[in-house]
């Protein structure tokens, strides 16, 4: 048995006993330690941070507020190139170019510009309150008014279901119940299905009313937008609605009217009866493919090639 000296934590040091033990030709050895001592805990520290001056913390908060409102610019951009149509000299529409551009989803940029328009609508909500101001109100608290904005488009997605007032009253209680900070996504969401709940917002649709898809938010929809849709049932909150390839149930934000006669309105009902009637989820791609792409065109009437394409598969499955 060899006593000695083993140094333990922080500078202590403890008696370990070693025990040596000789086998035929190597020796190992084998030692086991117990410390007397445990290890302390870390004392709680202070850190001191460093004071920005007054051009400092400015520039600071001039670089945040770009960070925050990076998706609030894409959409103020994407509106200019849209309205100006700047996209032409490469491309037809302004849905291919920012899919070729920006690698944007159909629904992407409408996305973004709606957030854009909402952000400016809290903005001069905003400046407006402050400057009729009551006597009470502090210039720290208009400052938060101004301060506490959107830093994500998904932030303010759901306050496209609500009037321009309705945004404003919507993101102040969001911004109450997150204390004082951005709110979620989700918080802001829950809001809006509480304000529209109590509003009882009246459903504009008729059963047989020929509409356009709209995707927005509905996952259900992706795909879809463009399509035709024939309303057959309406209900308080949502309609449903027969596409090319079945029935849907939707909100009525996600309708587009479409401008036609009562004359044509029936053709598309007819059109649209044909070729839900072709189709089946086991179906060949290519036929789904030209059900798909009839079922979105923007007229009333198909073309002889679009008649004959139909026709074919009409005769096809009767058989």
């Amino acid at each position: 048995m060899v006593r000695m000296p083993l140094r333990g934590i922080k500078g202590t040091y403890s008696t370990a006993v070693v025990e040596r033990k000789t086998m035929t030709k190597k020796s190992t050895h084998k030692a086991s330690v117990k410390l007397s001592k445990q290890k302390p805990q870390e004392p709680c520290q202070l850190v001191e941070f460093e004071a920005l001056s007054h051009d400092e913390q400015f520039e600071r908060l001039r670089l945040e507020r770009k960070v925050e409102r990076a998706f609030y610019e894409a959409g103020k951009a994407l509106q200019e190139l849209r309205d100006r149509r700047l996209y032409r000299s490469t491309h037809q529409t302004f849905e291919q170019y920012c899919s070729e551009r920006f690698g944007f989803t159909r629904r992407r940029p409408y996305q973004l510009i709606d957030a854009s328009i909402i952000v400016d609508n809290l903005l001069s909500e905003a400046e407006e309150m402050c400057t009729n101001r009551t006597q009470n109100e502090t210039d720290e608290m208009c400052a938060n008014r101004t301060q506490i904005l959107p830093t994500s488009e998904w932030q303010v997605r759901p306050l496209t279901k609500l009037e321009p007032d309705e945004q404003v009253e919507a993101w102040t209680q969001a911004v109450e119940q997150a204390g004082g900070k951005v709110p979620s996504g989700s918080l802001v969401k829950s809001i809006v299905e509480q304000i529209r709940e109590c509003k009882k917002i009246h459903n504009p649709w008729r059963v047989n009313e020929v509409c356009r898809i709209l995707v927005k938010d509905n996952p259900d929809l992706r795909g879809k937008g463009g399509c035709w849709a024939v309303i057959t049932e309406v209900h308080d909150f949502s309609c449903t609605v027969t596409l090319w390839d079945g029935n849907y149930q939707v909100k009525p934000e996600n309708l587009s009217e479409l401008p036609y006669s009562n004359e044509h309105s029936e053709a598309v009902r007819k059109l649209s009866e044909r070729l839900s009637k072709l189709y089946h989820p086991k179906m060949e791609e290519t036929a789904k493919s030209v059900l798909s792409s009839l079922g979105r065109i923007d007229r009333s009437w198909l073309t002889e090639i679009e008649e004959s394409l139909l026709g074919v598969l009409e005769a096809k499955i009767k058989q």
